[in-house]
């Protein structure tokens, strides 16, 4: 483990006190109670939930391709030949108060039977028990140091927890588990759980989701170690700049795929969930014009909720 991963990892499992206000319930402390719940609750509320289930037609792959379907957000489907694989699936309408204002892209009774579930954090809206508990088993899960726990009952055949480089295989696939700049916290005291995204690898193909991130200096490392085909990457839940201390922009998601020396970037983490100030739209547009304006417009795929793409 270098330095950078080592401070990364001792920052976010650093105590906190106990909250003496609602602004210290939030890793950045960005905001007050009227602020909050203007932005991140009431226009939500008012805002008339978009989007459409749609029963997603699953392409007849040939060895050596795979198709990609975002459900939404941060939730994915990747399918082989021989392999499905879920990431972060979350089909919930709504998260405790917080309003889904774009339905996921398909029902969950639509998934077809899932092989491998890949969990990188313990954030209610990347790890979502009730869309787990309904996954046809059996199946595995593998998820990051500490949070084992919560994925038991859950209906899974087998619980694989890694470390951050640690890599699991079973039969011809393989999964590592890499660095970020989060937190893994699910409620105030358990700091002790690990996040990170992971690098699939399967029949000559690797692909890697994030997770939950800001930018840092170790997606060069990534890119050396795992350089991925496909980068799915986080652009949404960025704005006031505080929100940097754990998320990305589209501007620092365009960095980190220049750093991962990828093909292919899959934008995530937007349009779903109002979870900071930006707009709702402004993360794919900002993310367009940056990739017009330095020539890798053919190199970006903004997915439609519940379509299936080939790669």
């Amino acid at each position: 483990m270098t330095e950078d991963e080592a401070s990364l990892k001792a920052g976010a499992r650093r105590k906190r006190r106990i909250p003496r206000s609602f602004r210290d319930l939030t890793p950045t402390r960005a905001f007050n109670p009227r602020t909050f719940f203007y932005e991140m609750v009431w226009k939500a509320l008012v805002t008339r939930r978009r989007g459409e289930y749609r029963k997603p037609k699953y392409p007849d792959l040939e060895e050596g391709r795979l198709a990609l379907t975002w459900i939404g957000h941060a939730s994915f489907l990747v399918q082989f030949t021989d392999l499905n694989v879920l990431i972060d699936p979350n089909f919930a309408n709504w998260l405790f108060w917080q309003k889904r204002v774009k339905r996921a892209g398909m029902r969950i009774s639509d998934l077809p039977q899932i092989d491998l579930v890949l969990l990188t954090h313990a954030h209610f809206d990347h790890f979502h028990k009730p869309t787990l508990r309904k996954l046809p088993s059996p199946r595995i899960a593998v998820v990051p140091w500490g949070v084992g726990d919560l994925a038991r009952g859950l209906g899974f055949s087998r619980i694989v927890e890694l470390e951050w480089w640690e890599s699991f295989s079973h039969g011809d696939w393989k999964v590592t588990f890499t660095p970020a700049k989060h937190w893994g916290a699910r409620v105030i005291h358990d700091e002790y759980r690990g996040f990170g995204g992971f690098v699939l690898e399967h029949q000559g193909r690797r692909v890697y989701h994030a997770g939950d991130t800001a930018y840092f200096s170790g997606f060069r490392e990534i890119g050396k170690r795992c350089q991925p085909e496909i980068a799915l990457l986080p652009i949404g839940a960025y704005y006031p700049d505080a929100f940097r201390a754990v998320h990305m922009g589209p501007d620092e998601a365009h960095q980190s795929f220049l750093d991962l020396k990828a093909k292919w970037m899959v934008p995530m983490h937007f349009g779903a969930f109002k979870l900071s100030f930006e707009d709702m739209d402004e993360p794919p547009r900002w993310l367009r014009q940056i990739a017009e304006a330095n020539g890798l417009g053919e190199q970006l795929r903004i997915l439609e909720e519940g379509v299936p793409v080939v790669f």
